[in-house]
């Protein structure tokens, strides 16, 4: 089953068990999925999928920083509700040595040597921990072990 009918079926699912609040998360997901098909004139793959998925969640992270900001827990509470429902669809997080392993392999095959090829081992990374792990701090941990 694609990932794209299981978040149906899940929806159908929280419909007969009257589960609004992950109905409400399904159902932003799945518009955000029926747009890009629109826009685009696509059907999307698992890994389409996923990429908007990683999108939501990262725009859910930053409102509930706003949201804390502005100390309105409850609204915070909501996003991270939301969060959670769309983490299930997310393939298994990789672990920070696993993620390690991956940099320095990127890093021996492309050959970078200075933070200013940053991009070529980025590049090589993105298809491979796309979805299961944050591209921020993979970011992060490339670039100081180029800075070495």
């Amino acid at each position: 089953m694609s990932l794209k009918q299981q978040i149906t079926e899940d929806m159908k699912a929280a419909m007969r068990a009257k589960d609004t609040a992950r109905l409400g998360a399904i159902r932003l997901l799945l518009a955000a999925m029926k747009q890009r098909e629109v826009d685009e004139r696509i059907e999307l793959s698992d890994a389409d999928v996923i990429a908007i998925i990683e999108k939501m969640v990262k725009q859910r992270r930053d409102s509930i920083s706003q949201f804390e900001a502005a100390k309105r827990q409850e609204l915070a509470d909501a996003e991270k509700f939301e969060i959670s429902v769309l983490q299930t669809y997310m393939p298994q997080q990789m672990t920070e040595n696993e993620v390690a392993a991956a940099v320095a392999e990127a890093i021996a095959s492309s050959g970078a040597k200075s933070p200013q090829e940053m991009g070529k081992v980025i590049a090589l990374l993105k298809p491979k921990l796309a979805g299961r792990a944050d591209m921020g701090k993979v970011s992060a941990l490339v670039k100081a072990r180029l800075s070495q």
